[in-house]
C-alpha cells in the first residue's frame, strides 16, 4: 500500500473519530452546566441561610470563619474536572486534525522531490522535461477555504496566508500542485482567477474587480495610503480633467 492509499484508508476514518470525541463533548457539556446551575443554586441559598443567621446572631459576623458547605465545595471541584476533561477532549481532536495536516504536508514534500529527480533524471537524458509535468499547473497553489470568505482591506485573510505558507513548506521549488476547485469559488483581479496569495482592495467603492493578486498589479507589499486599480485610477483622472 502506497502512502497516499494509506493516508486516504486513515483519512475515511477520522470523520467518525471525530464525531464521537465531539458527542462525548456535547456530553460532557451538559452535565457541566447543569452541575453549574445546581451548585450556584445551593450557594445562594446557603449566602441568604448565613445572612439570616448573621442578623440574627446565630453566626458570628466573622469572614474568616464563613464557608461554603462540603456539598458545595465538591460540586464545584467536581465541575472543575469536566471542564478539564472537555479541554482534554478538545486537545486530542486538534492533534489528530493536525496529525493528518503533517502526513499530507510529507506527502506533497516528497511528491516534489520525486519530480525533481524525475526531471533531473530527463534532462539527463535528453528527454523534454515538461512531459514529466503534466500535473503541475502555474497560476494556482494551494488553495485554503473555498469561495464566500471575508477579505479585509489591503489585506489577506488568515486562512489565505497560511494556505500560502501552508503551500510554500509543501513546494520549496516553488513547483503549484493542481488540485480540485469548486466552481462555485468566487473570482477576483484581472486575471479572473480565485483568491491566493496576497492581495490588494481598489479604495474605489465602486470598482467592478475590488481585489487584485499582487503580482497582477505589479505590487510586492502593501501600498502606504489609497490605492486604486489602473482602471478606476484613469477614470478618476479623467473626472479631474474634466
Amino acid at each position: 500500500m502506497s502512502f497516499l492509499e494509506e493516508f486516504q484508508a486513515n483519512l475515511e476514518s477520522l470523520p467518525n473519530i471525530l464525531q464521537k470525541k465531539y458527542a462525548l463533548l456535547r456530553d460532557l457539556d451538559q452535565s457541566l452546566q447543569g452541575l453549574v446551575k445546581q451548585n450556584e443554586q445551593r450557594c445562594e441559598q446557603e449566602i441568604e441561610d448565613i445572612k439570616r443567621g448573621v442578623k440574627c446572631g446565630n453566626i458570628t459576623p466573622d469572614t474568616s470563619l464563613i464557608r461554603f458547605s462540603d456539598e458545595a465545595l465538591d460540586e464545584q471541584k467536581h465541575s472543575i474536572r469536566i471542564a478539564d476533561e472537555k479541554v482534554a477532549l478538545a486537545v486530542q481532536a486538534y492533534d489528530l486534525v493536525d496529525t493528518h495536516i503533517q502526513q499530507l504536508d510529507q506527502y506533497l514534500k516528497n511528491f516534489d522531490e520525486k519530480l525533481r529527480h524525475e526531471r533531473g533524471s530527463a534532462a539527463a537524458s535528453g528527454l523534454p522535461a515538461s512531459s514529466l509535468d503534466g500535473g503541475t499547473k502555474s497560476g494556482r497553489g494551494t488553495e485554503g477555504g473555498r469561495g464566500g470568505r471575508k477579505k479585509t482591506r489591503h489585506g489577506q485573510t488568515a486562512a489565505a496566508s497560511a494556505a500560502t505558507e501552508a503551500s510554500t513548506a509543501a513546494t520549496p521549488t516553488g513547483m503549484e500542485l493542481e488540485l480540485p476547485v469548486d466552481p462555485n469559488e468566487p473570482t477576483y483581479c484581472l486575471c479572473n482567477q480565485v483568491s491566493y496569495g496576497e492581495m490588494v482592495a481598489c479604495d474605489n467603492p465602486n470598482c467592478k474587480i475590488e481585489w487584485f493578486h499582487f503580482g497582477c498589479v505589479g505590487l510586492k507589499e502593501q501600498p502606504k495610503g489609497k490605492w486604486y486599480c489602473s482602471d478606476c485610477a484613469g477614470s478618476k483622472g479623467r473626472r479631474k480633467g474634466r
